[in-house]
């Protein structure tokens, strides 16, 4: 007598390789059906994204005031005398200083908290909820906190620097205006860039690194020639989002901290390219410049991209 028990076929197997057979081919009934579900958010995108844009570019050959209303043809005579413009020429340099400085200092910094985070140590939680806080702040609010504890005279910091005779006057000097507006974008962005991170740290398989160890490799050996490539896709992925984050999220900061000043050269050493936008739309009501500096800063956020996707690959490294 056999004592081997034959194995039982279950029931469901069947019904459940039916189920997802008729969902891999599972179609629309209607032909406008899929179109009536998509109604919805097309609406919204026609309201608020394309048609404003469409907006933007049909102003941007156009001279166009928002207070007297009346508007005139120039063509590309608005683009023209932008990038002629000494200017707008600083405000390009001191916006891409601010970006680079932003992006690498920013990556470097959250990457070596998360690598400290992700160790097994007590509280390790706690940390972590405290390093992704600041992301959760608006960056208008994370603009009031910064000019509350740099205020010249009742704030925190110079109240500890005045202890050894030193009350700097942070948002009147234009390098550390300038410093200032850097390190707080830089601990805005920090808790999204650790986030990240952090996942992805905790996703390096422990193999590679025992092996590193077992070869030899110190400590800074192992994560610079082995995790760190492991993290490129992770760190291609960061640097795309903290460039574009860098260019438009800056302004709730600048707009809170400095408004554009103080005065370095021939405008303020923090208007950058988005705020520039802002001032000659709303403040000198320069319709028609303001909307061919938006067109040139898409232009820029296009040219990023491309250059990502076509060159950025190739350093990329995917895979264990």
């Amino acid at each position: 007598m056999s004592l081997v028990q034959p194995t039982p076929v279950s029931k469901a197997a069947p019904v459940l390789k039916a189920e997802a057979v008729a969902a891999e081919h599972a179609t629309f009934r209607g032909r406008w059906l899929p179109w009536l579900f998509l109604l919805p958010t097309l609406i919204v995108l026609a309201i608020f994204s394309y048609y404003p844009a469409i907006r933007t570019l049909r102003l941007s050959v156009f001279r166009a005031n928002i207070i007297i209303g009346n508007e005139q043809f120039v063509g590309v005579q608005n683009f023209a005398e932008l990038l002629s413009s000494p200017v707008y020429h600083q405000v390009i340099v001191q916006t891409l200083v601010f970006v680079v400085l932003v992006v690498v200092l920013g990556l470097l910094f959250a990457l070596g908290l998360a690598w400290l985070a992700s160790r097994p140590i007590t509280g390790a939680k706690f940390y972590r909820l405290m390093l992704i806080y600041p992301y959760a702040l608006s960056p208008a609010i994370a603009g009031t906190l910064w000019l509350f504890l740099f205020n010249p005279e009742v704030g925190p910091v110079n109240a500890l620097l005045g202890v050894v005779g030193l009350k700097p006057r942070w948002l009147d000097n234009p390098l550390l205006a300038f410093s200032l507006v850097v390190v707080a974008a830089i601990w805005k962005g920090l808790g999204y860039n650790v986030v990240f991170y952090l996942a992805a740290l905790q996703n390096v398989p422990a193999e590679v690194t025992e092996a590193a160890e077992i070869d030899g490799a110190s400590a800074w050996q192992g994560f610079w020639r082995v995790v760190f490539p492991l993290l490129s896709p992770m760190t291609f992925f960061l640097a795309f989002t903290n460039i574009v984050a860098a260019l438009f999220d800056s302004f709730g900061l600048v707009r809170i901290l400095t408004r554009g000043g103080p005065v370095y050269g021939e405008t303020g050493i923090t208007t950058f390219l988005v705020y520039k936008l802002y001032e000659d739309g709303f403040t000198y009501s320069k319709i028609g410049a303001a909307a061919s500096q938006a067109v040139l800063l898409l232009l820029l956020v296009i040219c990023i991209v491309v250059l990502q996707f076509r060159y950025g690959n190739r350093r990329v490294h995917y895979g264990a």
